[in-house]
């Protein structure tokens, strides 16, 4: 574990200690079941039926008799290569260890933090269609757990077949494999298999629960790679379809506009992310805001030197907020800290597999459609970043930020609008820390300023935009009406 994913550790018990007024809360009893489960809404699935899985073995049938007796040998024989594969594998919450690999995969690229919120979103909705999908099959078939072997994990409270653990095995591996065409699919497939396996040697599964779990996870992933793949994710794609030859057309004339630092020749950052798919919102622009402040205006001047001033007094405590939420070359980037934060708090709370599931695809959806609506202004206005303004109207023409300017305009702030979004889905999904996760939230934003990168019209605006992603995000997820 990273210092970066310790501190974000500390930080989830933190808040389920300061809002609980002890420590976090545990129990040794499994989460309830979800008889209801199979029938909440999914993101791409047309409804949680609609991918058939076969009937499981006919009870006292050859094939009944095959299946008990490859579980009773695998749980016979479990050496310590086994063991450690189940305890690594029954996380909580279970969805987490996918995450964690798209976590690390993002670490290892370039800065792109709209990128990786699609990445994110896409890997969550399908492991959240694929639990819908299993649990959906489950109810159907009935199919009790294995009994006459020793457990040496908590058993699902819910049928067995197919195997929910497995299911989103199938579909995370299938789909990381897509998002992250640089790293190795048979080692993906290879974890998956493991994963679903381990599921098996610890007693609480038939082989043939998983299996079933395996194929109906990757046929989930195979329909959220063809919704990924009719999107339009390239710079070349939009460009043409808006006439333009290159992002360099579609900048417009102005002073004191957003510009590559001297020297650069790096490309901006997903210049037309602004009209990629959503999930929620209607377009990219939905919730455009107004430009930002005219650079002429005694406004754009007092935020300049706002920042200008804070950046010559930052006490310890801001320069540690401002690094805690850098987000960074070599890390998951802004979207992924509010995912490790959410792994972290999910792992203290006892939810069952599909409502951990639920949890992580309504943050990502959320998330996923916030970066687009921010990248949308971004390149609608080609705000300025505080180092252009400061120079350009003479404050200080040698000043450098406390943190690396991104290679992306500033007006909105990115942050802003993932914290924003993170912070109405996170409350509304806990909303005994709601208080919590709007000064978590704010303190993101804020963080931007002490870094030096962002102006306050940035921050408030995406900040503000972000909550009205989240809004609908949460209007979406209460027209559900799934309890709890």
């Amino acid at each position: 574990m990273t210092l970066h994913r310790l501190t974000v550790l500390l930080l989830a018990v933190a808040l389920m200690t300061a809002a609980c007024g002890g420590s976090p809360a545990s129990s040794e009893d499994s989460p309830p079941a979800e008889p209801d489960a199979g029938t909440w809404e999914t993101w791409v699935l047309e409804d949680a039926s609609e991918i058939a899985v076969p009937p499981p073995p006919e009870e006292g049938s050859p094939a009944a008799e095959a299946d008990l007796a490859d579980l009773q040998a695998l749980t016979a024989d479990r050496d310590e290569e086994a063991r450690e594969a189940i305890e690594r594998w029954d996380a909580e919450p279970a969805v987490g260890p996918w995450m964690e690999f798209a976590l690390d995969f993002v670490a290892h690229r370039t800065k792109d933090p709209v990128a990786a919120s699609r990445s994110y979103a896409l890997v969550a909705v399908a492991m959240h269609d694929a639990a819908a999908a299993a649990w959906h099959h489950k109810y159907a078939y009935d199919r009790p757990g294995p009994e006459d072997v020793e457990a040496l994990v908590a058993a699902e409270p819910d049928p067995s077949y197919p195997s929910g653990h497995a299911a989103i095995a199938g579909a995370a591996s299938t789909v990381l494999a897509y998002a992250f065409p640089e790293q190795p699919a048979l080692r993906l497939e290879r974890h998956a298999e493991e994963a679903a396996r381990s599921r098996v040697a610890a007693g609480v599964s038939f082989p043939s629960d998983v299996d079933a779990g395996l194929q109906l996870g990757r046929a989930v992933g195979e329909l959220v790679l063809e919704r990924a793949q009719a999107d339009v994710v390239t710079d070349a794609d939009v460009a043409e379809r808006e006439g333009a030859a290159n992002w360099e057309e579609l900048r417009p004339e102005g002073e004191l506009l957003w510009r590559q630092p001297p020297g650069s020749v790096q490309v901006p950052v997903s210049p037309m992310a602004g009209s990629w798919d959503t999930w929620v919102l209607e377009s990219g622009d939905q919730f455009r805001p107004g430009p930002f402040p005219d650079v002429h205006s005694e406004q754009f001047r007092a935020e300049a030197q706002e920042v200008y001033d804070a950046s010559q007094n930052l006490t310890e405590e801001q320069r540690r907020v401002a690094k805690f939420w850098e987000g960074g070359e070599g890390t998951a980037l802004p979207p992924g800290i509010w995912n490790e934060v959410a792994l972290a708090f999910l792992g203290q709370r006892d939810l069952s597999l599909p409502r951990a599931a639920r949890a992580m695809a309504l943050l990502n959806v959320a998330m996923d459609d916030a970066g687009v609506a921010a990248w949308d202004a971004k390149y609608a206005y080609w705000g300025p970043r505080p180092d252009t303004a400061i120079h350009d109207l003479g404050i200080d023409p040698d000043w450098e930020p406390y943190l690396n300017t991104p290679i992306f305009p500033g007006y909105v702030s990115g942050h802003g609008a993932y914290s924003g979004a993170a912070e109405m889905v996170m409350s509304h999904l806990f909303p005994d820390h709601a208080e919590l996760y709007r000064e978590r939230a704010e303190e993101a934003s804020i963080s931007r300023m002490y870094g030096g990168i962002h102006m306050r019209s940035d921050n408030e605006v995406g900040l503000d935009m972000g909550r009205k992603v989240g809004a609908l995000v949460v209007e979406h997820a209460q027209q559900e009406g799934i309890e709890g």
